[in-house]
Order: C-alpha cells, then structure tokens, then sequence
C-alpha cells in the first residue's frame, strides 16, 4: 500500500496543538468528533493514518484527562444501530467504557442528553449503575437555541446536574452524531464558570479538513460519509471575514455559531473564538505526505459509500436523496459505479457461472472470485481462493472431510442453511491447520487480507457481512439481495 499520510508527525504536532489550547483556560472540555477508537474512515482515505491514533495520541495525554461519554436517549429507545459494526449505540457505548479502561483512561461518566422518561432509557441506566458506571440526566435545554438568556441560566443549562471532574482536560464522546455533546460541553462550562473555575470548549474533528480546498477529495469523503446527515462542506465565513483566509468547515457547525459564540461569551465574559474554525483543534492537513495518493484513496472511499447507501435504501434505512447525494459527488469528481477494479471482473465471473451469486477480492497483483457452492457461501469460497493465491498455494482442497463433516452434521441437525458460512469456513481452517502443514500457511497469511477491494454480486448480510468486517475487507455490494424473498 502507497502512504499518502505521516502518522508520526500527526501524533506530535494534534499533541501539541491540544496542550496549546490548555494554556487558555484551567479546565478544557474537548469535544472529540468521530470514533474514539478504530478511525476506519480516516485510515482509509489518508494511507498511513492508523485507525487507532487518536486514542494513542490521547496516551500522552492520559494523566491529566477523564473521559465523559454521551448518549442521546432517543437513540437508545429506537435502537440506533452503529452500520460499521452492527451494535446499536447503547451497546456501543459500553464497548467504549470497556475500551478506555483497559488502557487506563479514567471514565468519568455517561450523560443520557434529551431524556423524556423512557422506560427502555431507564432500564440502560439502571444497567451503567449496577455495574458501577455514575450516569446523568439532561433533558431538554429551556430557551435553546435563541433565548440566550434563558438558556445561561438556572433554568437552562443550571436545570442540568453539575458533573464533578477532578482533571484539566475532559474529553466528550459519543457513539454517534447528534448525541448531545456539545450541550453537554456548554453545561459543564456554565456549571465551572459558576464556580470560579476559567473552564473553556474546543472541538476535535478530522473532518472536514479545514486547511484542504473545499472540493478536495478528502473533503467530498467526508460529505459522502455523513449524506444521511444531510451535512454539506462549506467556506467559514466568520473566519474569511476576520482573517481574510479561506478555511472549509461544514453547514452545521457555521449555521450554529454565532449563537455557541452567544452563549460562551455569556458564559466566560470574554470572547475567545472568532470563528468554527477557530475552535477547532486539527491538524491533519498538515500530515498530508502524498497528494496523489490520498485522493485517490479518497475517491474510493466514495464509491464505497454509494454502494453502501445505494444497499441500505434497497433495505429502507435511508431516502434516495443519500444515495444521489453521493451520486453527485462522483459526477464531481468524474468517477463512476465502476471506479474500483474489482467490480467488473465480479459481475463477469456471474454471468459466466449463470447467474450464481459471486464475491471477487482484489490480492494487489491478481483479481480472485469466489462463488457460491454446495458446500459454501460465495463468502468463504473467495476468501479461501485469495489466501491460497497471496500464500502461493496451488488449486487444493485446504479443508479435511474429516473436519468439514461434523460441522455440517451439526447444521443440518439444528436445522440451518448447510452451507458454511464464512465464519465456519475459517474454523475449520484453524482445526485443519493443526495437522496440515499447508493449512497452517494459508492461516498465517489472514492478516494479509486487511484493507483489500471486495465486490459481491449480492448484498450480503448477516455472518458473512459481519465476518468481513472482521477481517477488514472493503466490500461493495450490488443492489440485490441474495433471493428475491421479502
């Protein structure tokens, strides 16, 4: 893989950046945008990002910070479901406390944000207490978003419970948009402020990058990736207006400002940030190594999310606008449905097997497909195909019968689809490759498979969707599902 990104710079210098915003007030409440952990996104249109930098960048840090992570309750009584993993947001949310404090990050606590006395909320909250976790309650902020001066007040921001924090930087995280972090930052502030505490807010989000053009195709990324959001990049006027430069932030951040800015000078009594921008704590562009490479990284990324929204309004979870949004990006940026190598070669290897559904993987050098057997998903024919092909293994059986026949027994008894699923197809690869020499090989070679195209003739879910994933494959589905049975 080409990398287009400096890691190691980017660590140092957001570092740096983030103790420079501490000198300007005694507490720091940072809004952290994005994943905490396992920035995919980023790591695939920056080559060279690793996905898990923010939270190393943040071990530096780890000393002086707590983490306060939110959850908007709506989200939680609808079962708002993370698309990349497959969890819903509350469930999410426990991976994350789970995930600090095995590195030692002090969590502080969960804010359930617009809370309106549902029972499902209830019961998750009487979860996080009996397991040790401090929750609290914010419900609806009286005055929001125009009367200031209610919202500054006792019967604002003073109606919410004051969170006792004992380190100078609190980060704020959250599963998702729209989960209350910002109102929750802007409270705390208030609550500190009240105290005689100089606390201030700044904001850490990769995306959009501020210092790249506005139709870079970074940028155009990250407009494809949050089409459901409907967010749309746009120039901060507030700061071409201050400092005559030309900075990219995004509509929802500039439509807010002047009423955040509103309320944090009511808040502090003085005036630190002139713009969005200007609270904003990125330096990712800085990082950029290789032009060429991350905008072609980025263009992937996009046609990756057309597909993927393309599926999800085939399954009623979006509206046609997301997936022409993106549509419209690839007309932008002269790209089509067929902009990653391997999807013709998958739609060619179908109609040559007669219809039979097909997944092709492209290995770097060679396009290997996959279809659909009596004994397997096209799922695990591909991703055996492409281990034997990256571990220079001629066309063998690499499963036993000896393995292969109990665990189908075992399906058909309980009364499941005997083909093996890609999941079971990789156990019994472990199992052989005790005694199998040419297995084990194979097996050894599993990492090898992360960050490779995958196209799938169908829209796979389930097992196999779930196990990909897993194994960081960038799969692209076509817009039909596996049998035409609702």
């Amino acid at each position: 893989m080409e990398i287009g990104f400096d890691n190691k710079k980017y660590v140092k210098i957001q570092s740096e950046k983030i103790k420079e915003r501490f000198t300007l007030f005694d507490k720091l409440y940072l809004e952290v945008g994005g994943k905490l952990f396992d920035d995919s996104h980023a790591a695939r249109i920056l080559p060279g990002f690793k996905n898990d930098v923010k939270i190393s960048m943040f071990k530096e840090l780890k000393k002086d910070l707590e983490i306060i992570f939110c959850i908007n309750a709506g989200d939680i009584e609808k079962n708002k479901t993370r698309g990349e993993y497959g969890i819903t947001y509350d469930q999410e949310i426990l991976k994350l406390i789970n995930n600090s404090k095995k590195m030692g990050f002090s969590v502080n606590s969960v804010v359930v944000t617009l809370y309106k006395n549902q029972v499902s909320v209830d019961k998750f909250i009487k979860k996080l207490n009996r397991n040790g976790i401090k929750t609290y309650i914010h419900t609806f902020t009286k005055g929001y978003p125009t009367d200031v001066d209610t919202i500054v007040s006792e019967e604002g921001y003073g109606a919410n419970p004051y969170i006792e924090t004992t380190k100078k930087l609190i980060l704020v995280n959250a599963p998702g948009p729209g989960s209350g972090k910002l109102a929750t930052c802007l409270s705390q502030i208030y609550h500190e402020n009240k105290r005689g505490v100089n606390a201030g807010y700044a904001k850490f989000e990769t995306f959009p990058v501020w210092n790249l053009p506005l139709k870079h195709p970074v940028n155009l990324a990250y407009e494809a990736a949050t089409a459901d959001l409907k967010d749309v990049n746009m120039i901060d006027p507030f700061h071409l207006e201050k400092y005559g430069t030309i900075a990219v932030n995004y509509n929802r951040d500039v439509e807010t400002f002047p009423i955040l800015k509103n309320i944090l000078s009511k808040v502090s009594k003085k005036d630190i940030y002139n713009s969005p921008t200007d609270m904003g704590v990125n330096m990712v562009g800085f990082c950029i190594t290789n032009e060429s490479v991350v905008e072609e990284a980025s263009k992937k990324e996009i046609v990756r999310r057309y597909y993927n929204e393309l599926n999800n309004y085939k399954m009623g979870l979006c509206d046609e606008d997301t997936y022409k949004k993106i549509k419209l990006l690839m007309n932008e940026l002269k790209i089509d449905e067929n902009y990653l190598d391997v999807i013709k070669p998958a739609l060619e290897k179908k109609e040559k097997e007669n219809g039979l559904p097909v997944i092709a993987i492209d290995t770097g050098n060679r396009i290997i497909t996959g279809k659909q057997t009596d004994l397997m998903t096209p799922a695990g024919t591909a991703v055996l195909n492409a281990l034997k092909h990256i571990s220079r293994i001629p066309d063998i059986y690499l499963l036993s019968p000896t393995v292969l026949e109990p665990i189908l027994k075992l399906k058909k008894d309980m009364g499941n689809n005997e083909r093996l699923t890609l999941s079971e197809v990789l156990t019994a690869l472990s199992i052989c490759s005790v005694t199998n020499p040419v297995a084990y090989k194979a097996l050894k070679n599993i990492k090898k498979l992360q960050g490779l195209e995958a196209h799938s003739t169908y829209i796979v879910t389930g097992s196999d969707r779930k196990t990909l994933k897993e194994l960081k494959i960038n799969l692209t589905c076509e817009n039909d599902f596996l049998e035409e049975n609702l």
